[in-house]
């Protein structure tokens, strides 16, 4: 069993930090419309600025998604592989992995409904005399905020779950080479003794 590898730290990191700095552009570049009239006609529109938000946040979705896949495939997603070893470490790996999870999917629905939620625009509406149009709709402030916010922290457990199963699973090999140690020594002490009886 591997210890931590420092190529999965870089990797993971990177790509969180990447995906919290795209959140935070697509919280700025969030898209904005203004009710404007129509030059041929008594109708009136919104005319809204670019969804580059919305191209920001479906990055910050795809690379968190790809962060979460990395983790779960070097720790076997916690259920499979090879045992841990009772302890601190374990208990630090379950808990962490229970809060990188949940924080990764708060994290997810944000950016993905931030992203829908910004592409919609309101199409034309009505005339002049009848007001339909008085506003509008656009995605309300702090959505990719609230995704960047439980991408950080998506970051710091995952972190914290991977350094935890290292070292738990390290544990578990140590101790599963040393009873095998163990039980070589006493079946050559056994061999040993037998040897001595049939002389």
């Amino acid at each position: 069993m591997a210890g931590i590898s420092i190529i999965v730290v870089v990797v993971v990191a990177f790509l969180h930090i990447l995906a919290f700095v795209l959140a935070i552009g697509a919280e700025m570049r969030r898209s904005t419309g203004k009710v404007v009239p129509d030059e041929y006609d008594e109708r009136t529109f919104c005319a809204y600025d670019s969804d580059a938000s919305t191209a920001y946040g479906l990055s910050a979705f795809g690379l968190l998604l790809l962060s979460q896949a990395v983790v779960s495939a070097v720790t076997r997603c916690l259920c499979f592989g090879r045992g841990l070893s009772a302890g601190g470490p374990t208990t630090y790996a379950i808990a962490s992995f229970v809060v990188s999870w949940i924080s990764f999917l708060v994290a997810e629905v944000c950016l993905l409904a931030g992203s829908a939620r910004n592409a919609y625009h309101t199409k034309y509406v009505g005339y002049y005399v009848k007001k339909d149009l008085s506003s509008c709709t656009a995605l309300r402030k702090g959505v990719f905020a609230a995704g960047a916010t439980f991408v950080l922290l998506s970051m710091i457990s995952s972190l914290l779950y991977y350094w935890s199963y290292s070292k738990a699973a390290m544990g578990g090999w140590v101790k599963h080479q040393n009873e095998g140690g163990v039980g070589m020594a006493e079946f050559g002490h056994e061999k040993r003794g037998l040897g001595n009886t049939n002389a």
